[in-house]
C-alpha cells in the first residue's frame, strides 16, 4: 500500500520559517520524481518544486525560488521542504506527490499525500 504522509504544517507570522516533511512508503518505483504542490482556497493546485530521486538538483517555482529548499533523505524515503521568509501568499494546503517523471503540473503525479496546512499572517 502506497502512503505519502506530510507533517510539519502550522501557523506562523510573516517572515518566519517552517519545515515540511513527507514520508513515503510502498512506492512501486526504484526512482521517481518527488514534488511539492500547494493549493489555496478557491485556487488551482500550484507546483512548488520537485526533485528526482535518481539524481539531479531540485527545481522551484519562481514564486518560491531563493526562499524554499527541497531535500531528500533516500535512506529514510523522506522528502522535506524548508520554507523561509514565509509570506501571506504562501498560505495554502501543501501536498507531496510522487510520479515516474518530473512535471510542473499535477496531472501526471499518481500518488498524493493528504496535505498539511501552512498559514502565514502578519
Amino acid at each position: 500500500q502506497v502512503q505519502l504522509v506530510e507533517s510539519g504544517g502550522g501557523s506562523v507570522q510573516t517572515g518566519e520559517s517552517l519545515r515540511l516533511s513527507c514520508a513515503a512508503s510502498g512506492l512501486p518505483y526504484r526512482s521517481y520524481c518527488a514534488a511539492w504542490f500547494r493549493q489555496a482556497p478557491g485556487k488551482g493546485r500550484e507546483w512548488v518544486g520537485n526533485i528526482y530521486t535518481g539524481g539531479g538538483s531540485a527545481n522551484y517555482a519562481d514564486s518560491v525560488k531563493g526562499r524554499f529548499t527541497i531535500s531528500l533523505d533516500i535512506a529514510k524515503n523522506t522528502l522535506s521542504l524548508q520554507m523561509n521568509s514565509l509570506q501571506p501568499e504562501d498560505s495554502a494546503m501543501y501536498y507531496c506527490a510522487a510520479g515516474l517523471r518530473c512535471y510542473t503540473f499535477p496531472g501526471p503525479y499518481i500518488y498524493w499525500g493528504q496535505g498539511t496546512q501552512v498559514t502565514s499572517s502578519a
